[in-house]
């Protein structure tokens, strides 16, 4: 019996990128739980470990030196700045999941996905909203994570993100999780069925 999701020889990626405090990393989490053919690339920043991270589960902590020597080498699919710090994916982590057949997702900044998207790379590129600004400052309040003047700046650049949505392939609104992550999930198994996609299937499918 065919499956939903897993049946290709060769994966593809999926970038999403939102606001921070939209759910993109749990929607992230909720495709990787229910598909093994699933799995995120893990970023890498210079930026601190919160309360909670565990380090190369939700990134590859590093210093500033090892990114810039990284990033010089030219180890990087993309990477960007914010709110002072870096960010990363590793080309040879996603190269290396794409041939073993897995969907590879990036949770990562507009700015690095744009980037992607002006090279031709080729992805899936999903956009998710949070339903206002309001329910956004309200949802980055209760994480608790960050002081208020952190918030704010988020807030300001949750508007410049906003502007970008437009140029992604997919804007998933996320009001209610449950009907979020069945959109989104409907978009990666049409994606994988597509015709373009036919002669990459597994030759026991």
């Amino acid at each position: 019996m065919e499956k939903l999701l897993g049946s290709l020889s060769k994966g593809f990626v999926i970038i999403m990128s939102a606001p921070a405090g939209t759910g993109k990393t749990t929607l992230a989490r909720m495709l990787i739980d229910e598909f093994p053919s699933v799995s995120e690339s893990v970023s890498c920043t210079t930026r601190p470990m919160r309360p909670g991270e565990i380090a190369d589960k939700d990134y590859h902590f590093m210093k500033e030196a090892e990114f810039e020597e990284k990033e010089r080498k030219g180890e990087f699919l993309e990477h960007a700045s914010v709110f002072g710090y870096r960010y990363g994916t590793l080309k040879e982590h996603v190269e290396k999941k794409l041939d073993q057949g897995q969907h590879v997702i990036l949770v990562i900044d507009t700015q690095g996905a744009l980037q992607l998207k002006k090279m031709g790379y080729k992805a899936i590129y999903i956009f998710i909203r949070p339903p206002s600004l309001a329910e956004l400052r309200t949802r980055l309040f209760n994480r608790k994570t960050e002081e208020e003047n952190h918030i704010e700046q988020r807030l300001t650049w949750a508007v410049h993100e906003l502007e970008k949505a437009t140029q992604y392939d997919y804007i998933v609104t996320n009001d209610n999780l449950h009907r979020a992550y069945e959109i989104l999930r409907s978009i990666l198994i049409s994606e994988e069925h597509k015709t373009t996609r036919y002669h990459d299937r597994k030759s026991d499918q």
